[in-house]
Formats: structure tokens, sequence, C-alpha cells
């Protein structure tokens, strides 16, 4: 395709549909993310959104909108979940446009910074929280006796593949402390921590996500996770009073993560997608 030297207009921006989504909720899509894209000062190859909606009714968010912008060679993403489409393309849209002022306002310092801290002997700021490390400041939950706890599944709310950068940006705002995603450079399943500052930690199975370019500042963890079932996590859990135990599905070796939610019930965090009983 031939490269654009202005953004694209309305009509250069791709959308395709699933399910039951009205012309007007298309338009709008359209109509945001040729916006998104108007002053990213970059040439823009190529500007699309996906909208699908599911008939789940046990879902609350079944709406789904997937944005995806390449500027001059860099393929940005973006998707949002929400109960109606409206909703999840005001929702992906800022999450789009803001990477795609990351993307564009790269240089050469934050490059080397990002080198700096993805392996070439950083170490962690001070105070800094690393898996494993005692969490102090980690919020209290309700104390409840461990024979009354239920475990409470959910999906991930990154859904598809996307780079640690992006589930970064996931994570930031669903206001969260961890995120488990697919690694769209791996195809692992991987989780993405805030430890409190400007730096993330990715924890993989393999470790062999190639971090150099990334917009945020990210660092491989050392903890791998091995397979465990659901009641050997939460003895895991209790025993070292983690605030998640990172683990993989003894049956299908997905990852899946156990926390403590603050009414003091387990959470069971599974891939987006993946079918549960």
């Amino acid at each position: 395709m031939t490269t654009r030297s202005a953004p694209p207009t309305e009509a250069d921006v791709v959308v395709t549909v699933r399910g039951s989504v009205a012309p007007a909720e298309k338009a709008h899509a359209r109509a945001k993310v040729a916006h998104a894209c108007e002053r990213v000062g970059a040439p823009v190859l190529y500007a699309r959104i996906e909208l699908s909606v599911h008939d789940d009714p046990a879902d609350p968010t079944p709406a789904a909108a997937r944005a995806e912008v390449d500027l001059d060679g860099h393929v940005t993403r973006a998707h949002a979940l929400a109960a109606t489409m409206t909703e999840a393309i005001d929702l992906v849209v800022p999450r789009l446009r803001r990477r795609l002022e990351q993307a564009v306002h790269r240089g050469p310092d934050q490059r080397l910074r990002r080198r700096r801290a993805n392996g070439h002997g950083a170490a962690p700021e001070p105070h800094s929280w690393r898996h494993g490390d005692p969490t102090p400041d980690r919020p209290a939950y309700f104390p409840r006796p461990p024979e009354e706890r239920e475990v409470v599944l959910r999906h991930s709310a990154v859904v598809g593949a996307c780079s640690p950068d992006e589930a970064a940006d996931d994570l930031d705002v669903l206001g969260q402390t961890f995120a488990l995603f697919v690694n769209a450079e791996t195809g692992e399943d991987n989780v993405i921590v805030a430890d409190g500052t400007d730096t993330y930690e990715l924890l993989e199975v393999a470790a062999t996500c190639s971090l150099l370019e990334t917009a945020v500042a990210v660092v491989h963890s050392p903890v791998r996770p091995v397979p465990l079932t659901v009641d050997e996590a939460r003895e895991v859990l209790d025993l070292t009073d983690a605030p998640f135990v990172f683990h993989l599905d003894p049956d299908t070796q997905r990852g899946r993560v156990l926390y403590h939610r603050a009414d003091g019930h387990y959470g069971l965090v599974v891939p987006a997608g993946v079918p549960t009983d």
C-alpha cells in the first residue's frame, strides 16, 4: 500500500464488524479513529478497527473494539471491552491515541534508557517490588477464614495478543497492579506487573521476549511459572503472602493467575477466550 503523507480521512479507516453492530456505531468508530490519527506526525499506511458483539447474557462486557494503525511500518494496536459498543469505542480510541503518541515520540535517548533498564545490569530502584519479594504496601484484603474462601473465576481483561508495551498501558487504564496477557512476539501467556515506579516487570514461561524497543521500561523477571493445580496455587499464595501466583494449568499448560480478592476470596484469572467449565 502506498504510504500516506497525510492522516487518513474517515473514508480511509477500514471498519469490520462481527455480530449486531449498528451503522451509527460503525460511523462513530470510523470518525474517532480518523481523529486519533490527525496529529501523529508520521506517515499512516493504514488504519482499521474491528467491532464485535456476542450474545452471551452472562458476560457483562459483550462489546469489543480492536483498533490497529500502521505508522510508517510500526503497527500500533489497542483494544477495549465494554457493556455497549459505543462505550468500547470510546475506551479504545484514547488508548490508541496514547500509543500512537508514544510511537511517534520515541528517540535515541529513550532507547538508550530502555536498553539500560532491560537486561544490561541495571538494578531495581530502591524500595521497588520484585516478584517474590515481600509486599508490605499491598492493599489489605478482608481476612476471611481459609475454610470460607471460594475461587472466583474471571477471564483476563486483556483481549488478543499484544506487546508488553500495550499490556502495560492496559494495566494503567484498568488501574491494576498486574495483568495476564498473550505476548504477540512469543505467543506465550505472560504477566506484566507494575512495581510502583516507572518500570514494569515481565513474567514469562521462557524469557525469550525482546525488550529493547519497548516504549516503557520493562525488565525480565527471574521467576518462571510452574504447573500447579488451583489447590496447590492456593497453598503457595497463603504460605508466601505474595500478591498473586502466576502458574501453569497442569492440563493445558496455559498461564493463569491466582490472587487475593479484596473480599477475602481467591480470584483466578485465565486467558481471555479460554473455555471454562
